[in-house]
C-alpha cells in the first residue's frame, strides 16, 4: 500500500468530500478518485458510496480509518520527538571535569552552550584527572575535561589547549618587579604546591632543585593556591588559565622559566558516536 493512497483516503475521510480532499492535497479531484479506486483494489473492499448524492464511508472504511489514524498519530509523535531532539538534544549532557576547569572556564563554556540549547539539562561532575578518565571510559559522563592523561583504557583524547605556567607572588613581594622569574629566584621562598599525586605537579617539581625549594603548603586545587598567595602565605607556579578566571587582588603574575607546560584535554569513550549536544559543547570549548 503506497503512502500517497493512505494520505488521500485520510483526507477524504476527514473532509467527506473528494473535492475538498483534492484542495487539501493540492491535486485534482480526478486524481483523488483514482487513488481511492486503487486503494479499494489493494484492500479488497469498498471504501465509499453515494447516499442521496453525498459521499459516505462504508463500515469497512470507518474501521480501516481507525488504524490509519493511529498510524498518523504515531508519525506525528515521531515528528515531535525528532523536533525535540533537534532543538533540545538527546537527554541530559553529562560532563566530567577536573576542579581547576570546573571552577574557572566551565561557567563561560556553559553560557555559550546555553545560547544554543537553553533547555537541555547539563550535569557536571568534578574529580581529579584519573577519576574523570574512569567516569568517561565507563560512560558515566559523555565527555571528560582533564589536565593530564593516564593509562585508563577505552579512551580517546584531543589536546584542547596548552599554555606555559606562570609564577604568582604577593604584589608587595621582592620578586614582583621582575620581568621574568626563574626557578632559582624562588630558592628558600615559602612555596605552595599542588598535593602530591596530582599529575600536574610533576612538571612543576622538575623545574626546581629539590634541595633549595622550601615546600611549606600543599593544596589540592590551583584556585586555593592562588588565594593563599594573595594572603601572603607564599609563592607558586600555576596554570595561567586559573589565574585569568579568578578576581585576585594583591597578586602579581609573572612569566616563569624554565617553561612548565599546562595542558588540558577533551576525552571521550572509544567508539562512542558524538551526539549533537556533545559536538556543540566541544565547539563552545574551542571558543574559549
Amino acid at each position: 500500500m503506497r503512502w500517497k493512497l493512505i494520505e488521500t483516503f485520510r483526507a477524504v475521510m476527514l473532509t467527506r468530500s473528494m473535492t475538498l480532499a483534492a484542495h487539501e492535497l493540492h491535486t485534482s479531484q480526478s486524481n483523488v478518485s483514482r487513488a481511492i479506486a486503487q486503494l479499494e483494489a489493494a484492500v479488497g473492499f469498498r471504501l465509499f458510496v453515494r447516499l442521496s448524492g453525498r459521499l459516505a464511508p462504508t463500515p469497512e472504511a470507518e474501521a480501516f480509518f481507525q488504524s490509519v489514524q493511529r498510524w498518523f498519530l504515531g508519525m506525528e509523535a515521531l515528528t515531535d520527538s525528532a523536533k525535540q531532539i533537534r532543538e533540545v538534544g538527546a537527554g541530559t549532557l553529562r560532563i566530567g571535569a577536573v576542579a581547576s576547569l570546573a571552577m574557572t572556564v566551565m561557567p563561560e563554556v556553559m553560557r555559550a552552550f546555553r545560547r544554543r540549547y537553553p533547555d537541555t539539562p547539563v550535569s557536571i561532575h568534578t574529580g581529579d584527572s584519573p577519576t574523570v578518565a574512569k567516569w568517561t571510559a565507563n560512560r558515566y559522563v559523555d565527555l571528560g575535561l582533564v589536565t593530564n592523561l593516564d593509562d585508563t583504557p577505552g579512551l580517546q583524547s584531543t589536546l584542547w589547549a596548552e599554555e606555559n605556567g606562570v609564577c604568582i607572588v604577593p604584589s608587595g613581594h621582592r620578586l614582583a618587579r621582575k620581568r621574568v622569574v626563574v626557578s632559582s629566584d624562588l630558592d628558600d621562598e615559602s612555596f605552595i604546591s599542588l598535593t602530591k599525586g596530582d599529575g600536574t605537579r610533576v612538571p612543576i617539581d622538575a623545574a626546581f632543585n629539590p634541595d633549595k625549594r622550601r615546600q611549606t603548603i600543599d593544596a589540592p586545587y590551583s584556585a586555593v593556591i592562588c588565594r593563599m598567595v594573595s594572603f601572603g602565605l607564599g609563592v607558586s607556579v600555576v596554570n595561567p588559565l586559573v589565574v585569568r578566571h579568578l578576581d585576585l587582588a594583591g597578586v602579581k603574575v609573572l612569566p616563569f622559566k624554565p617553561e612548565v607546560k599546562f595542558a588540558r584535554y577533551i576525552i571521550s569513550a572509544q567508539q562512542q558516536a558524538q551526539s549533537a549536544l556533545m559536538s556543540e559543547f566541544v565547539a563552545c570549548l574551542d571558543g574559549m
